[in-house]
């Protein structure tokens, strides 16, 4: 039996199923480059965090107007799937506001702050000149973090929820940059 009760395969899979926005797309392989490599430095699992990263938004297509659903719909066709409830749970944790529910596991609060600094980086990295992910420093992306104009739909204060992680906003910057680099040619930032 699969750790996770998925595969990375399947989970393409099924992302491939339900997404099919090649930016809201994007914006689930970097969550999911985001969380391995906060799993990794955390001492996490790893493969674990990535599926939840890469499946968080599965059911955005159906949820977008009623954000109340969001993540909720995505739980149940995981729990059919036989998908691993740690990964279920973080995914509903990344939208704890709308659902009422409490973020309490490090996966919770890496997967909100995770997903949301994706978004961050892709904008900073857009006003590069070279609009590659590899030229971004860490430090553009936290000058921008304090610039509320930049990137307004950003929630500054899910990204702060890497503090929750014993992270200074700095470091986090760090590790996600670095992650989303990694898989660049994939973002269409390469």
């Amino acid at each position: 039996m699969e750790p996770c009760g998925i595969t990375r395969n399947k989970a393409i899979d099924l992302l491939d199923s339900y997404i099919h926005q090649d930016n809201l797309k994007k914006h689930c392989l970097a969550t999911e480059a985001v969380m391995k490599g906060l799993a990794k430095k955390l001492g996490e699992d790893e493969e674990m965090w990535g599926i939840a990263g890469l499946l968080h938004d599965l059911d955005y297509n159906d949820t977008k107007d009623d954000m109340i659903r969001h993540g909720m719909v995505t739980a149940q066709i995981l729990e059919r799937e036989g998908v691993h409830c740690d990964i279920i749970r973080a995914i509903k944790a990344h939208n704890a506001e709308n659902l009422g529910i409490t973020r309490s596991h490090p996966i919770d609060f890496a997967i909100t702050a995770g997903e949301t600094i994706t978004g961050l980086i892709v904008a900073t990295t857009l006003v590069y000149p070279d609009k590659k992910l590899k030229s971004v420093k860490a430090k553009s992306v936290t000058k921008r973090m304090k610039e509320v104009n930049f990137a307004a739909n950003v929630n500054r204060d899910h990204i702060m929820l890497c503090e929750a992680l014993r992270m200074t906003l700095q470091d986090f910057v760090e590790i996600c940059l670095s992650s989303m680099s990694a898989i660049d040619k994939d973002l269409g930032l390469g």
